[in-house]
């Protein structure tokens, strides 16, 4: 007898909206938002929140102008055909005045975690900007997600900037919601993800001493509900509130609880005394896919013991029939959605510090510099189909299909110097534009036929690798696979690593292509002979 795959009916996914009755516009008679619904604009769309808020909304009956700077990475997510889409920086006061023209609520979800030294007055420019241009286009109330922080202390840079743009918003002279949270609980959290993997790696540690500091973390499904219902608050409500579940836990003992929820002997955590938060962090990015950037101001926020003072929130949204979500359901709700690859949004979502953000430009002379390109093509016998399952694949837990090895210390000298390294990992299944793969970011994917992908990796220039499938005609079993590696240097050190990488080419991006084709082969063979073909595209060096 085996034991029942089907989840228990409290993780499967459910909307919010039907805990809040009375607060939510809610369907019309089509399942549709009313046409004379409110309309709310959420910005911060391609983030861990905002991408998962804006089905909420449209759930509850809301109206939903999604705001980007470039509405190309929106392309491919399931509610992109529901809203209405505005190309807008919320730093440019003109084009965030006219994208908030007609609104009545706005989600205001934008912070510079972790893009270097001057977040603080990059996150305090934006609001100011934003808050000026709500107020002037007539926004009825601006709801802001920031973080639980202690009073009376002093604050790590990030705590301090998240109150910061709080209270921006809240002297806005528009009515607003400033919900503060902790660590937040969800699969795909850059928080959840840390202690994830540091309790799953490690069955023995030494840890700092802030891992005894108390904190009272939130289910993402939880901070999500209240979002939804901040924007029915009534306009005289203007204010900040805490918002936590019903735990409140010690890092140490939210380690363990993990463990104990995924199924993992007890871990044996030493506190030790000599770690600061810049080698905790360190430390962090070479145990978890968080890189340093964004692993130090969680470590630096962890440093405060962060429990809500004050539960006033519920006279304005109250707590749903069952209670809230616990830490141990929080974790099997978030485990069900890893094992069922259906991890929607990530913390690698957000661009990495110093990563480029220019697509491939069309003129390889653009701004007078040099395009360096390594193309090879290879004639494949497999069809179209079998060639692009596999491409598709690439990256993640699928691995790079050549030199392992070289691959893996790449990343460890990527991670060592602030980037992202190999752990990111990958959405499963079907890639969509501006998704991370490892050090990647997918710039453009056209099903069946090309995907391009923008190095996030620490180099000196923009770099690109492009996998093109191109049928031969006449031929539906035969294929032609293209593969681009293209880099613009900056400078006389972007030419210098060109030189210096060029002759491992051959190695790394010959054995790729190789070894991608010959996955391919085997896949359509295994397909052709109505066996199995998983054991066919893990055929890889």
């Amino acid at each position: 007898m085996t034991d029942d795959p089907r989840p228990s009916p409290d993780l499967l996914p459910e909307p919010v909206a039907p805990s809040l009755p009375g607060l939510v516009p809610g369907l019309d008679a089509d399942g549709r938002p009313a046409p004379d619904a409110p309309l709310v604009a959420v910005t911060g769309v391609t983030g861990y929140v905002g991408g998962r808020l804006v089905p909420e909304l449209l759930a509850a009956g809301y109206r939903v102008r999604a705001l980007a700077r470039n509405p190309e990475r929106l392309r491919g997510r399931s509610w992109y055909a529901d809203v209405e889409v505005a190309q807008a920086d919320a730093g440019e006061l003109e084009e965030i005045r006219a994208a908030l023209r007609g609104v009545q609520i706005a989600y205001y979800l934008i912070h510079a975690l972790g893009t270097g030294p001057t977040f603080e007055a990059r996150d305090r420019r934006t609001a100011l900007t934003f808050a000026r241009a709500a107020r002037e286009a007539g926004v009825e109330r601006i709801v802001y997600l920031g973080g639980l922080y202690p009073e009376g202390e002093e604050l790590s840079p990030h705590l301090a900037s998240r109150t910061e743009v709080g209270e921006i918003l809240l002297a806005s002279g528009v009515p607003t919601t400033v919900l503060r949270a902790a660590v937040i609980l969800g699969s795909g959290s850059a928080s959840f993800e840390m202690m994830r993997y540091l309790t799953e790696r490690l069955p023995a540690m030494t840890v700092p001493r802030w891992v005894e500091n108390r904190i009272q973390p939130i289910a993402i499904r939880d901070v999500l509900r209240y979002l939804v219902g901040s924007a029915a608050m009534p306009p005289d409500v203007s204010r900040g509130f805490d918002i936590g579940g019903p735990d409140v836990l010690t890092y140490r003992e939210m380690m363990q609880r993990y463990a104990k929820a995924a199924g993992l002997p007890r871990r044996v955590i030493v506190g030790v005394g000599v770690l600061t938060p810049r080698l905790s962090s360190l430390w962090v990015s070479l145990v978890t896919p968080v890189p340093s950037g964004l692993a130090r101001p969680l470590v630096e926020s962890l440093v405060h013991e962060v429990v809500c003072d004050e539960h006033d929130i519920a006279a304005h949204v109250p707590d749903p029939p069952g209670g809230l979500i616990g830490f141990d359901r929080a974790v099997r709700l978030a485990l069900q959605r890893i094992q069922d690859a259906d991890v929607t949004t990530r913390w690698s979502s957000a661009a990495v510090s110093g990563a480029p953000s220019d697509p491939l430009p069309g003129d390889p002379d653009w701004a007078g510099g040099s395009m360096y390109v390594d193309e090879r093509r290879v004639e494949v016998d497999a069809s179209p189909a079998a060639l692009w399952r596999v491409i598709e694949t690439i990256g993640g837990e699928s691995g790079w299909y050549s030199w392992p090895l070289a691959w893996q210390l790449r990343g460890i000298a990527d991670k060592l110097v602030g980037g992202p390294g190999l752990r990111r990992g990958r959405r499963p299944g079907r890639l969509l534009v501006d998704d991370a793969v490892d050090w990647w970011r997918v710039e453009e994917v056209e099903p069946g036929s090309l995907l391009r992908l923008r190095a996030e990796m620490r180099v000196p220039g923009l770099a690109w690798l492009e996998l093109r499938v191109e049928p031969v005609e006449g031929d539906d079993h035969r294929t032609v696979f293209a593969q681009r590696a293209l880099f613009h240097p900056h400078g006389l050190a972007g030419q210098l690593y060109w030189g210096a990488v060029y002759p491992f080419h051959g190695i790394v991006f010959g054995g790729m292509q190789r070894n991608i084709a010959r996955a391919a082969e085997t896949a359509e063979r295994a397909r052709t002979d109505r066996r199995p073909a998983g054991d066919a595209v893990r055929a890889r060096t």
